[in-house]
């Protein structure tokens, strides 16, 4: 069976200070689990900019439908999040149970329909109980609080094995800021967009193009960089709040001088994040970091690297410590990229394997079976045809993954 805690969990979670603007409270409102929060309120203070990002699926949840609708008016009064039941493939019923828990929550504050986000996690094609939901948003008001993150975390999960939260500080024009954010994911994930649930929130007053424009950029080279086992969830959704109450001057777009301190901000914290989801992956007991160059551009060795990365025989010689190079040799070719396998070379804990199409001269293999043996594994691998290059991350494959999701409903 599964760890209780992922070998490859952070030490702790982190001590996220409030943000200006954002309150939050949990319940255990047995969506679907017995004695555990499993609904989550965010209440952002009025004229809070909203941007996100949405799954590709085509079989999107009720939620991310939603959410689509209410990003084209910019601006959040709430989300409200809950675990155990991802309200995807339920039709009209879906649909309804969204727009009570949105009618609800407007009403409870006061707010516009279009100002209340929703995310749902969990089992697919199952009915949503909403009327649970909708029931404890009263008390769930009442309980709000500035410092309630790790509650948040918490009672976002399901697979998952540990709380995943970040926090940074930045400033604009002299003025400190600060970026909390908060996700779930362990498995389901090639996100396509983002995670699974994540959200962000800081107390910056930024435009909501630009903050839009930034979290695109900052998602690409993060959670759109992770996979744990190549499958898109119906239901993945990143949202990032700007309250506006920090005092500083104005800003205008996403190249902005102003913005250079909190763009590497907040495109280091959604890298955090998108790690954390990698290392709680399902029966992960390592993490991967996969280089590529080389290639004709940066998409083209991305999806190289991803090919490596959801490659199921890369990913079990990973899990039993095997440095079969040759796995990564076929996992390049299927990629559908631009490869030269005369000039292919491959290095594996920093240490060469394949030079020129071939085994490097004098390959020993001992160190690299020693790297292999660790929590931390790099490969790094030149396609040798251009200057594009992307860096992806993943986990292995183990035999608890298939427990994990073989018991999943039960």
């Amino acid at each position: 069976m599964a760890p209780l805690v992922s070998p490859l969990a952070p030490v702790a979670f982190p001590d996220l200070p409030a943000v200006a603007g954002v309150r939050l409270a949990t319940a255990a409102c047995g969506v679907r689990y017995r004695e555990r929060d499993d609904v989550c309120l965010i209440e952002l203070a009025p004229g809070t900019a909203v941007a996100g990002v949405l799954t590709q699926s085509r079989t999107a949840s009720a939620p991310v439908l939603w959410c689509r609708r209410a990003l084209k008016g910019g601006r959040g009064r709430a989300i409200v999040v809950n675990s155990g039941n991802a309200n995807a493939f339920t039709g009209s019923v879906g649909l309804a149970s969204v727009q009570r828990v949105v009618q609800t929550t407007a009403d409870l504050l006061a707010a516009k329909k279009t100002e209340v986000y929703v995310g749902s996690t969990g089992v697919i094609g199952e009915r949503l109980p909403d009327e649970k939901i909708t029931a404890a948003l009263r008390g769930l008001k009442a309980g709000l609080d500035v410092g309630a993150w790790r509650a948040a975390a918490a009672a976002i999960m399901t697979t998952d094995t540990y709380p995943k939260g970040a926090t940074r500080t930045a400033e604009i024009a002299g003025v400190p800021v600060t970026i909390n954010g908060i996700a779930k994911g362990s498995g389901m994930i090639a996100p396509d967009m983002a995670t699974m649930l994540s959200f962000v929130a800081t107390d910056a007053k930024i435009p909501v193009k630009t903050l839009q424009a930034l979290l695109a950029r900052g998602t690409a080279d993060s959670f759109n960089a992770i996979t744990v086992d190549g499958d898109t969830s119906t239901s993945d959704t990143l949202l990032l709040c700007a309250s506006g109450l920090a005092k500083h001057k104005r800003v205008s777009g996403p190249g902005d001088p102003l913005l250079k301190g909190f763009r590497a901000a907040l495109f280091d914290l959604l890298r955090d994040l998108a790690h954390q989801v990698v290392r709680d992956g399902e029966g992960a007991s390592k993490f991967v970091t996969i280089a590529v160059s080389g290639a004709v551009s940066k998409r083209a060795a991305r999806r190289i690297g991803l090919s490596i990365a959801n490659s199921p025989l890369v990913k079990t010689a990973i899990a039993g410590e095997d440095p079969n190079w040759g796995r990564i040799v076929m996992a390049v070719g299927k990629a559908g990229e631009k490869a030269d396998r005369d000039r292919l070379s491959i290095h594996i804990g920093g240490i060469e394997v394949a030079r020129a199409g071939q085994a490097a001269p004098g390959y020993d293999e001992t160190p690299v079976a020693r790297h292999m043996k660790g929590q931390e594994i790099s490969l790094e691998v030149d396609v040798g045809v251009g200057r594009g290059a992307a860096t992806v991350w993943t986990c292995d494959l183990t035999h608890a993954y298939i427990d994990i999701n073989a018991d999943y409903r039960s």
